[in-house]
């Protein structure tokens, strides 16, 4: 593939993901100049001609020491709207970890639907098309916009990992709570051939933060097994790390996390470190920082690379989930 209609973007604080995706991609990133003002307002522009190329930007919209969530929203919009000024055809944003996307319903009176209003200024901006992977709710997001919104999971990386970890091992898959039953379920349907059993923890979120409210695992078909938690996003740490305190205390074997964004708010290592846990898997679409030593970073660059390689040439973002899980259950590489 030649970079001669695609212009890739990495605005900075990416953590180096936009690097690796073009690297994976075989194409350069386009040049850009980011500036910043004394009073605190920022600038970005394209260095190259995009005028008639389609302009992809990878700009994970996670907060940082550096910038808050709502500084890297506005610069990624920013910086959109100037390729579309500049003459791009096409403007793709990829945003491995979209912010506000865990508020997309109202859950009480007068609540905002946050997800919405981050679409709407999204395609205000002149963004055709957004790319994201593990968005807390995939139908709420592809509900808020209103061009096409693609929705990647980083479920294929996590099976290759898992597979190769636990070969031969009997595993109990675990839903830290009621919402992420599917999720669970269906990593449990394409990483274990023969399953031992879906075990999940039936606890309501707000329950969960104040420590109380928790149920028991139901069934005890995870004695003796590997557990594996599956979630969307680690934050603090702490319904992980309580919830495989109770698949101990149900007699797994050893407990494992697996997640695709690594938020990691303040004070997350000492949940990472909790003694339950044997083992926790990322992947690099937030920069995980320090962490923890017990923690696993899968790059989804090759993955990202591949998705935007598809999108420019008009292939099938179906197909390449379908395909690289085939890869990971098998063995591939994808």
């Amino acid at each position: 593939m030649t970079g001669r209609d695609l212009a890739l973007f990495a605005p900075a604080g990416d953590g180096g993901l936009g690097g690796r995706v073009a690297e994976a991609l075989g194409v350069p990133l386009d040049p850009h100049e980011e500036r910043g003002f004394e009073d605190g307002e920022h600038k970005a522009r394209p260095l190259a001609s995009v005028r008639g190329r389609h302009a992809a930007v990878i700009g994970p919209l996670h907060a940082d020491a550096a910038m808050s969530v709502n500084d890297r929203l506005c610069r990624a919009l920013f910086f959109c709207a100037a390729l579309r000024d500049a003459g791009a055809a096409e403007v793709t944003l990829v945003a491995p970890y979209l912010c506000s996307a865990r508020k997309d319903r109202r859950t009480k009176s007068r609540d905002p639907v946050t997800t919405r209003y981050v679409a709407q200024a999204i395609e205000a901006m002149g963004v055709d098309r957004v790319v994201a992977m593990d968005v807390h709710n995939p139908a709420a997001f592809e509900n808020a916009f209103r061009r096409p919104a693609e929705h990647l999971e980083a479920r294929p990386l996590l099976v290759r990992h898992l597979a190769a970890l636990l070969r031969g091992e009997a595993v109990t898959v675990v839903a830290p709570d009621a919402g992420g039953a599917k999720r669970a379920d269906a990593l449990r349907a394409r990483a274990v051939r023969r399953p031992r059993g879906a075990g999940r923890l039936r606890v309501r979120r707000e329950a969960a933060q104040r420590g109380r409210g928790h149920r028991r695992p139901a069934g005890r078909r995870g004695r003796g097994t590997a557990a594996v938690i599956v979630d969307d996003l680690i934050g603090t740490g702490t319904t992980l790390a309580r919830t495989a305190r109770r698949c101990r205390e149900r007699g797994a074997a050893r407990v494992l996390a697996a997640a695709t964004h690594a938020v990691l708010a303040p004070g997350a290592g000492r949940a990472l470190a909790d003694p339950a846990l044997d083992a926790v898997v990322v992947t690099d679409t937030v920069p995980p920082g320090a962490g923890s030593d017990r923690l696993t970073v899968l790059s989804v660059a090759p993955f990202l690379a591949e998705a935007i390689r598809r999108i420019h040439e008009g292939g099938s973002l179906a197909a390449l989930h379908e395909e690289w899980t085939a890869a990971a259950v098998t063995g591939g590489a994808g």
